[in-house]
């Protein structure tokens, strides 16, 4: 039987969110019904409310989030009722040209549920965000978007569904930090902290932070940071340059995804370097560099989708080192927030004054 709850809504563009009824169906083959207990207030939201995105209105906003399975559909064997999950966007098909070739981080063909939520109102499908639609107390997803984890604290552990994963995935998965190398971040919010964070568990042995907000600074060297640069003040490749003995950092994460910064972040590597662009950039932007010194540096330029994680590898891994006490994923919630606070804390993402408000249902 179908069930009606509360749920966050974007109706139009730029339009204040709404918290309206949802009508959330008895889960198909496949399919899973989450009670979510938290779900993070992601930049991604935002860009769904103001038409960042596509145009297909009315978004079910929120995605970062962990809860408990409450209902499984027919052919569901990865998870049981009871189970504490951390949703995802990249449940993997095994059977793309990517999965075959045994990259299924890169997967091109990610499931979501097939049946829609719906408005109660007048039964308009909702399209949810990054196929997950999480403020809200119940939500209907693809079996394949649901993690089993060890029992956390779900406004912490839900941060892994995006963010967190992300920054994390770009300095481990995508850099490939190794022991005693140099790393450079560009950009210390959420994302470039996670980054920060990464790093310094892989064994960086110098993580430079750059921003040009002194306050996002401070906070970087909570996750790791040893060394900062307010880029405002300073030249930011010199700098880095200075930092590690005049060669450059070994990786460096563009966090921003903007010409200046990816520039930067080119410029600031050493030779034989990797370069990740974790940040989104929006379709208009582009940027131009000598050719000569893209094959004169050598190294790599990589964009790094989702941190490349593979959920089922990466969550329970990094909830265990969440669980040692030796990742903090505590300290990326700034704030615990009520359903009906949303777009007040898009208000905050706008002014850049919190790593995370969490909704907690």
């Amino acid at each position: 039987m179908s069930q009606t709850v509360k749920g966050v809504i974007a109706r139009s563009k730029n339009a204040p969110v709404e918290l309206v009824d949802i009508v959330v169906p008895d889960p198909g083959p496949g399919e899973v019904v989450v009670d979510v207990e938290a779900c993070g207030v992601c930049h991604t939201d935002l860009s769904y409310r103001d038409g960042g995105i596509n145009d297909e209105f009315p978004f079910l906003l929120g995605h970062e989030a962990a809860g408990r399975v409450e209902k499984i559909g027919e052919g569901v064997t990865n998870v049981e009722v009871g189970d504490f999950v951390v949703l995802n966007w990249r449940a993997v098909c095994g059977e793309c040209r990517a999965c075959k070739k045994g990259q299924p981080w890169y997967c091109f063909d990610t499931a979501n549920a097939t049946q829609k939520m719906t408005l109660a109102e007048d039964g308009t499908e909702l399209t949810p965000a990054l196929g997950i639609g999480a403020f809200i107390d119940k939500t209907l997803v693809a079996a394949g978007q649901c993690t089993k984890v060890e029992e956390s604290d779900a406004a912490a552990v839900g941060l892994l569904g995006c963010g967190v994963m992300a920054g994390f995935g770009a300095a481990v998965n995508t850099g490939q930090v190794e022991r005693g190398e140099s790393v450079a971040v560009i950009g210390c919010g959420g994302v470039g902290c996670a980054a920060i964070a990464g790093a310094e568990i892989a064994g960086a042995a110098r993580i430079i932070a750059v921003d040009i907000d002194d306050a996002k600074l401070e906070t970087a060297k909570k996750f790791g940071a040893t060394d900062t640069i307010n880029s405002k003040n300073v030249d930011a490749v010199e700098k880095i340059r200075e930092l590690t003995g005049g060669f450059g950092a070994d990786v460096v994460i563009d966090a921003v995804a903007r010409p200046e910064t990816y520039e930067q972040a080119f410029y600031a590597r050493d030779l034989a370097g990797r370069v990740v662009m974790v940040g989104v950039p929006t379709p208009d932007l582009k940027i131009e560099l000598p050719m000569i010194e893209i094959f004169g540096r050598g190294g790599a330029l990589k964009s790094s989708w989702y941190g490349d994680c593979l959920p089922e590898r990466d969550f329970p891994a990094l909830v265990a080192l969440y669980k040692q006490g030796r990742f903090d994923l505590d300290a990326f919630v700034t704030e615990r927030i009520s359903i009906d606070a949303v777009e007040s804390a898009f208000e905050k993402l706008h002014e850049g004054s919190v790593l995370r408000s969490v909704v907690e249902l």
